[in-house]
């Protein structure tokens, strides 16, 4: 129901964010033009009639006795009675002559009654008194000294042009309800464009908060759906490789856990039964039982570090210390097993002491790790080489190893959490990614280099530490003796 209401809320957010607006653009530009439109006519209509009636203007140069004989001669000769009606009226309002033979009383004529008043050009429309909507407009005609002679007044049916712009305000309505409809139309295709992909994303994505990593998004688009389709089903393989990573980590841990305990509960069964008639054999089991409890220990502390590293509560205790002597101690706790393994671990090592500045147990398990993993993939006959030396105030610690190899596509995520490259061999997992994680907080750097059943290279790479020194005081120099002084003691000697 919550995805129902977000999806409506999309179109409803649509419909009064762009659609009402564009219909209130709309419908605004429709009356604007007609509008507009109309006015351009009756302007255009106006003109129309002045000009046909300016034949009329001659009577401003008539007078009383010649006023009614021009207008009727001048209405004779009219020649756009098919256009517009022409009547002149004298200074009494009575009709003196109409180029159609109709007359109006002076009180349906409103522009003549203002024209008179006002001694200006009027214009009325509206209805005339037979209902037919007309233009009219009147001008006043006055003597040279000012003496009202009459008017003329020009009159022209309007239905005409009211026809042709109610075929404009028709064709204009339609224009609006096309614009509308293919806006409608268009929108509700867009807004579904996304949001039926939406609906189908969040329903993958259900699927896969479920657990189901397999699901994808058959969705295939070039744009911002298109890509996000695209980042979900990147995300669930992710997700997916993430859980397999983890089943086979929690696998090869519980072998890793469960391989020394069996050695201890083995051997401790073997040491109890053998006491007091196999002391060689009961002092082996508890060798073997120390030993594996020291293994089971180091790989319980390594799931502890891998925890602290993932809640940011991986500390140093970092102090000045010699990399090299540390470098040795880790070297020598592999020379007995290399040697049992028939692997041949060769290190050149300095004897000069380089001071680094580093929690000194860390950095140990570091280099611990890096030469059990090269000892560990190496098989029987080949060679593990510590190499030492100095550039650009830094230490380069390479431990390089001619042992299986990494595949080149899993050159890049060894360092993961949880990933192992070759699973049939002990490990959790997680060591070089502890210890990646304690070098970066040694402001350091690893990075492993390997081919395929040739060898791997694996360098550590760490600052030298410079110990500040402290800017020794000038000595003061000694101030001579005043002069009063030493003549006090020169006196005193005599």
């Amino acid at each position: 129901m919550r995805l129902d209401i977000k999806f409506k809320s999309i179109t409803y957010k649509w419909f009064f964010n762009i659609f009402l607006v564009v219909a209130l653009a709309v419908c605004v530009a429709a009356v604007a033009f007609s509008s507009l439109y109309s006015s351009l006519y009756n302007e255009k209509i106006e003109a129309l009639a002045l000009d046909y009636s300016d034949e009329f203007s001659a009577l401003v140069n008539t007078d009383r006795k010649t006023f009614a004989d021009t207008a009727i001669s001048i209405a004779d000769k009219f020649k756009y009675k098919d256009k517009i009606e022409v009547q002149v009226i004298d200074k009494n309002g009575k009709l003196v002559v109409s180029t159609t033979g109709f007359w109006a009383d002076v009180g349906e004529m409103p522009d003549y009654l203002k024209a008179k008043e006002t001694k200006t050009f009027q214009t009325y429309k509206g209805k005339s008194s037979t209902k037919e909507p007309i233009m009219a407009g009147t001008t006043m005609i006055y003597t040279q000294k000012g003496e009202e002679l009459g008017a003329y007044r020009w009159v022209t049916s309007m239905s005409l042009a009211n026809k042709i712009m109610g075929y404009i305000t028709a064709i204009v309505v339609l224009i609006c309800v096309v614009i509308l409809a293919v806006t409608a139309i268009t929108g509700i295709f867009f807004v579904k464009s996304i949001v039926n992909p939406i609906r189908d994303v969040s329903n993958i994505a259900r699927t896969i908060a479920m657990g189901n990593f397999d699901s994808r998004i058959e969705i295939k688009k070039d744009d911002e759906i298109g890509e996000l389709c695209d980042a979900i089903n990147y995300m669930a393989s992710e997700l997916s490789n993430s859980e397999n990573i983890k089943n086979d980590f929690i696998s090869s841990v519980s072998h890793e856990l469960r391989t020394p305990l069996t050695a201890i509960r083995g051997w401790g069964e073997t040491a109890k039964m053998s006491l007091g008639t196999d002391e060689e054999l009961v002092q082996r089991g508890l060798d073997v039982v120390l030993s594996e409890a020291d293994r089971l220990s180091g790989l319980v502390e390594e799931l502890l570090d891998f925890s602290r590293m993932q809640t940011g509560r991986l500390s140093l205790v970092s102090q000045p210390m010699d990399i090299t002597l540390l470098l040795k101690e880790s070297v020598d706790m592999y020379v007995e097993l290399a040697k049992q393994q028939n692997i041949d671990l060769a290190f050149a090592i300095p004897n000069d002491e380089i001071v680094v500045l580093g929690d000194k147990n860390r950095l140990k398990q570091v280099f611990i790790n890096v030469i059990d993993n090269a000892v560990k993939y190496t098989n029987a006959g080949g060679q593990v080489l510590v190499n030492f030396d100095t550039e650009e105030a830094c230490v380069r610690i390479t431990v390089k190893d001619t042992g299986v190899g990494i595949p080149a596509e899993d050159i890049d995520r060894v360092k993961e959490k949880f990933y192992k490259a070759n699973k049939t061999v002990r490990g959790s997992g997680i060591g070089l990614a502890v210890a990646d994680e304690i070098i970066k907080q040694h402001d350091g750097l690893l990075f492993i280099e390997s081919i395929e059943n040739v060898g791997t290279t694996v360098t550590v790479v760490l600052p030298i530490y410079e110990e500040a020194v402290e800017e020794q005081p000038q000595e003061q120099q000694e101030l001579p003796q005043p002069q009063e002084t030493q003549i006090e003691s020169e006196q005193n000697d005599g």
